[in-house]
């Protein structure tokens, strides 16, 4: 790398320290390539020279903390993303979890919400709601906001209403939100099931016994060593006989905890903690 690159580098390495020892926030373990886009995005947008110069900004301006987490993280998906996997949820997971009186589960990395109302859809199909509480947590407390609301813009509907029957949907999606202009909002029966809540992957511990958890598109922007600090967390956050679901560009493969696991589905990233009373660690 010439000089430029080098300073950039090291730029990006002293922000990542910064934002760690001034706010808590340890992005040391995202991709580095995915993590310096972001970065290098945000100086931009902000009107500064470059990513050093974002330092200083980050130390005295803690107001501006809220806009950097929007930015790092990425609180993008839609309602039935890869519909082929919620048809499976629905088909192979959520008849073998009606066995219990109460069901907890968590979405990591939820982003604007989109999948925990889609969790909720299923849930209500199944007739299983109000035995379910789904958790939805995400550092970003912009998105987390918004997905609170559970409002999302009408153009987006059409594509949600597509997954929606692709996954298998048993009614008209339109009877799950009411309309108002060019906004909709999911349907109180939905939004109150749901709690959204902070939750940081890196540095927060297990907060609450569950029976599935979804985090998809999410373990794409971590380091390997970080991956497996996840997967230990959300391995120690299951019952026994727990399901996990990943991204479609996800897998337990090769990872240290995929002996505490069995397969489900490889096609559809769903995986099942072996229901072994024998403690294992890892």
């Amino acid at each position: 790398m010439s000089g430029p690159a080098v300073i950039e580098e090291r730029a990006l390495d002293l922000f990542v320290q910064a934002l760690h020892a001034c706010h808590g926030y340890d992005f040391s373990g995202y991709a580095r390539a995915s993590l310096k886009r972001r970065v290098e995005q945000l100086a931009a947008d902000l009107g500064v020279a470059g990513v050093g110069h974002l330092i200083p900004r980050l130390i005295y301006e803690p107001a501006l903390l809220g806009d950097v987490i929007a930015r790092l993280s990425v609180p993008v998906s839609e309602m039935f993303r890869d519909p082929e996997v919620f048809a499976a949820i629905r088909e192979q997971i959520l008849p073998v979890l009606s066995s219990h009186p109460r069901i907890n589960v968590w979405q990591a990395g939820c982003a604007q919400g989109e999948e925990a109302y889609s969790m909720a859809i299923l849930a209500e199909e199944a007739g299983l709601l109000s035995r379910c509480r789904f958790y939805a947590t995400d550092i970003n407390d912009q998105a987390l906001a918004r997905a609170a609301e559970g409002i999302f813009t009408a153009p987006r509907i059409a594509d949600f209403a597509r997954n929606y029957e692709r996954a298998g949907g048993q009614a008209e999606f339109a009877d799950y939100y009411r309309s108002r202009y060019d906004l909709v909002c999911m349907r109180r029966a939905l939004r109150e099931r749901v709690v959204f809540a902070h939750h940081n992957l890196v540095t927060d511990g297990v907060f609450a016994e569950t029976h599935l958890i979804m985090c998809r598109n999410v373990l794409i922007y971590f380091s390997q060593d970080l991956k497996e600090r996840v997967l230990r967390l959300f391995a120690d956050s299951l019952v026994r006989g727990g399901y996990l679901v990943l991204g479609t560009r996800e897998t337990l493969q090769f990872s240290a905890v995929a002996d505490r696991f069995e397969t489900v589905s490889e096609a559809h990233r769903i995986y099942r903690l072996k229901p072994s009373r024998v403690a294992h660690h890892v």
